[in-house]
Order: structure tokens, then C-alpha cells, then sequence
């Protein structure tokens, strides 16, 4: 009965649109795909042209275990971290293990400030905060094509696309 109630001072809430979704740039792979194309080259000269089997085995560990932990695990953590803009909030998801989400209500009032270092200028890449009044504000870390995400978030803010519509 609160929920009529709710409804009727409220009027009909608008559904949640999602309007973007995005993970950090991808040049955080250069790494982990030249680790993978190099040890691919190497164990295919190298492995079984040593004159010793255990000398093959230990190269063939070294080589998985170059591709684990320097091919592998960059790639999934880069997977792992995630963000998502919807009309009324935007929601970070990150952690391969332990995930922890982190939001922001577009409804409140915010800042959003880019801070660009290094090569993120080049590519137009950049760090989004999210500054919503709270201790914790939100970073959307190395994301591409930050001005875009600013002036979305900046025209999500204003009052014709966050407020719901009332009735009448």
C-alpha cells in the first residue's frame, strides 16, 4: 500500500536507460599482448632445440608461467574493471576475486573533473571523478574518450534528463 501511495505523489517513474558502458583504455594491453607474442616466438624456436628433456621442461614452465603471469592476469584484471552510465546513476564495478561496486546518483548535485597524465592526453583518454558530496568520490580510471564522458555526465545532470516526470 506505501508503494500507491509513493506512486501517486511521486507519479510514474521513468525506467533506468543505460546510456554507455566502458572499461579503461585498451593500450593497457600493449603489454600483456607483446609478453604473449614474445613468449609465443621464443618456445616456438626454443623448445625442443635444447639438448637436455629437463632443460625443454623448465623452459616450457618458464614460458607458461611467463604467459600466466604477465599475459594473462593484466588481461583478466583489465576485464575485470568496469563502468556503467546510466540516466540516473553511474556504477563502478571492479575486482576479480573481491568485487566491490561503487555508485553515484546522477539526482544529487556533482563535480566532474578529468585529470590527464602521460600519454592519456594522446590518446584522449583521461581520469573521471565524480565528486557527489561524499567522502568516497567516484574515479573512472583511464577511460577513453574522457571529454565525452564529462559532457554526457554534465548534460545528465541538468534538470530535463534526471528528474522523472510528474503527473499530470
Amino acid at each position: 500500500m506505501t508503494n500507491d501511495i509513493t506512486t501517486t505523489v511521486r507519479g510514474p517513474e521513468a525506467p533506468e536507460l543505460v546510456i554507455a558502458r566502458y572499461r579503461s583504455h585498451g593500450r593497457r594491453l600493449f603489454w600483456p599482448v607483446l609478453v604473449l607474442m614474445a613468449v609465443a616466438a621464443a618456445s616456438g624456436y626454443y623448445l625442443g632445440r635444447l639438448p637436455e628433456e629437463w632443460q625443454n621442461l623448465t623452459a616450457l614452465g618458464a614460458a607458461i608461467a611467463l604467459t600466466v603471469l604477465l599475459g594473462l592476469l593484466p588481461t583478466i584484471a583489465w576485464l575485470a574493471r568496469r563502468y556503467t552510465v546510466t540516466n540516473r546513476r553511474v556504477i563502478a564495478v571492479h575486482g576479480v576475486f573481491v568485487r566491490e561496486r561503487q555508485e553515484v546518483s546522477l539526482r544529487r548535485g556533482f563535480d566532474v573533473t578529468v585529470r590527464r597524465r602521460g600519454l592519456q592526453a594522446v590518446f584522449r583518454s583521461g581520469d573521471v571523478t565524480i565528486h557527489s558530496g561524499t567522502g568516497h568520490p567516484l574515479v573512472l580510471k583511464d577511460v577513453p574518450d574522457a571529454g565525452l564522458i564529462v559532457r554526457a555526465l554534465t548534460d545528465l545532470g541538468d534538470d530535463g534528463f534526471v528528474r522523472t516526470p510528474t503527473a499530470g
